[in-house]
């Protein structure tokens, strides 16, 4: 392994490393705070951080189309991942979550073949179908819920609209750069989501213990803000094939903080369906990469 591929994947092992624990500390934050303060206002505390980076460096701004797809990347991943399992989180189990969520790697993939005109064999499609029934699976018969739930629903959303934002996010960082790529994405969305943690925060004005608090501050410093930089660092020094696979063991680091953080018990069906989930996932990955 080369110097640069050995930084990429530390990059990527820091990145998906911070990602481990957003399931954990959202699970924790709205225990006392509205999940769409949650959700949004975390959004609002990254695009102040991500303005003053901006104008620190003197980025460029985007320019013609940068700017729409700029909004797909913020519907994607500033609003569409963290508003749904804001709201799925205060009744779901945090390893229930990381399961369902686990597909995200498949679904990435997916979406980034839409989005460039790629055409993978058969065993990709296999393998990512066999992904989407395994989480699905889990989802009706995990968790000792006892059949599909809503928030089940808002999980598979919000992995669906991370994918998309990641696939455009992805080749918008080749045009804009990694980091600013984020950075504008949440600049676009501030107004959207300081609007909705004005409205949030009026209707059930926010209070929380200390330690709820900072797990709010690690959503909106790390998971929306810091993660994404080490994340797309990674991908940008590559093999991105080989760094994007990283991602599969984020679910399982999720699952292992459940237990020691939260206390939540690991079950034969969570193991169960987070190795399924993944191995699909990993299959469906590794076979796109060929």
């Amino acid at each position: 392994m080369t110097r640069s591929a050995a930084s990429g994947l530390l990059w990527g092992t820091l990145g998906v490393l911070a990602f481990s624990f957003t399931v954990i500390f959202t699970r924790i934050a709205v225990t006392s705070l509205s999940p769409l303060f949650v959700g949004a206002g975390r959004a609002v505390v990254a695009a102040a951080l991500a303005a003053v980076a901006l104008a620190a460096t003197r980025s460029r701004l985007p320019r013609g189309g940068q700017w729409m797809r700029l909004v797909v990347v913020a519907g994607g991943v500033v609003a569409g991942f963290p508003l749904p399992t804001s709201y799925a989180l205060t009744v779901a189990p945090a390893s229930h979550g990381a399961v369902v969520i686990a597909i995200l790697p498949a679904a990435t993939a997916v979406a980034a073949v839409l989005r460039a005109g790629e055409r993978p064999g058969p065993t990709f499609w296999l393998l990512t179908a066999a992904g989407a029934v395994a989480a699905t699976v889990f989802a009706v018969i995990g968790g000792g819920w006892g059949g599909f739930h809503w928030s089940d629903l808002l999980l598979l959303g919000a992995v669906v609209a991370a994918a998309i934002g990641y696939a455009e996010g992805a080749l918008l960082a080749r045009e804009l750069g990694s980091w600013q790529t984020i950075s504008w994405a949440l600049v676009v969305a501030a107004p959207v989501m300081a609007a909705l943690t004005a409205v949030s925060a009026v209707a059930d004005p926010p209070t929380a213990t200390p330690g709820q608090w900072a797990a709010f501050g690690y959503l909106a410093v790390v998971s929306m803000f810091l993660g994404f930089f080490a994340w797309y660092r990674g991908l940008a020094i590559g093999p991105i094939t080989r760094v994007s696979q990283l991602q599969l063991v984020q679910p399982v680091l999720s699952i292992v903080w459940a237990a020691l953080i939260l206390g939540e018990p690991l079950t034969w069906a969570t193991a169960l369906g987070g190795a399924a989930v993944i191995l699909c996932a990993a299959g469906a990955v590794r076979s796109r990469a060929r």
